[in-house]
């Protein structure tokens, strides 16, 4: 059974996205402030993380950005009131795996708890060796990967979108190929939000990621993976 963190202060919304998930069958916890939230991450295992953006004491791109240096991979939804693309892209860039604007529908929530669950429990690849990409080793069965013996984090799905890329080393994949394949959900982000990860990801892959010789952009299309 899953287990999922809402860190989220409007008491109202609280408890309808609590009640919501468990009548999922979801196993449930709630923190009312980013530096509760940020405690519990630490102290418990997730499988998925819900985390509003605008609270108290810490916001979430705090909350996030700091789990992610601890080396957190869980897949984290970002809630939020804000409209601007630059909001979304700051959550990205900060280690969230996607966001949803508010309001929203329940089906909406629901369809994308479901696709990070679903893509957090598989495993990318079936092989257990590592693999060198770029500057990295890559084991991604065990969801790890290091440059000359030190852990450099990803978070889930920068794994997920790197081992999709190795799949198809050596060829052309589209934007829309890693949205479908990747994210998988009716209601997708945008083409956008493909960009934003792979500029994260050559950030961690490429020796000069203002010169990429590994994830190679095909313009108009989408990307290419030199191994």
């Amino acid at each position: 059974m899953s287990k999922i963190l809402i860190v989220e202060d409007e008491p109202a919304m609280q408890l309808g996205l609590k009640d919501n998930l468990e009548l999922e069958s979801y196993t449930v916890e709630v923190a009312s402030d980013g530096a509760e939230g940020l405690a519990k991450i630490k102290s418990s295992q997730y499988d998925l993380i819900l985390l509003d953006v605008m609270m108290p004491k810490l916001s979430g791109f705090d909350v996030c950005k700091q789990a992610r240096a601890l080396g957190v991979a869980t897949p984290i939804i970002l809630l939020t009131a804000r409209g601007e693309e630059i909001d979304k892209v700051l959550g990205l860039e900060l280690g969230a795996d996607d966001y949803i604007t508010k309001p929203f529908s329940v089906r909406e929530l629901l369809a994308r708890v479901k696709a990070h669950l679903r893509r957090s429990k598989s495993e990318p690849l079936k092989e257990k060796q590592g693999h060198t990409i770029g500057r990295m080793q890559i084991d991604f069965a065990a969801f790890r990967a290091e440059e000359d013996g030190a852990e450099i984090k990803l978070s889930h799905k920068e794994f997920e979108i790197l081992s999709y890329l190795y799949q198809h080393k050596n060829e052309v994949v589209s934007r829309y190929d890693l949205l479908e394949k990747v994210w998988g959900y009716d209601e997708q982000p945008t083409t956008r939000t493909v960009d934003n990860f792979i500029v994260r990801l050559r950030q961690k892959v490429e020796v000069n990621p203002n010169q990429p010789k590994v994830i190679l952009t095909v313009h108009g299309t989408g990307y290419k993976l030199i191994l």
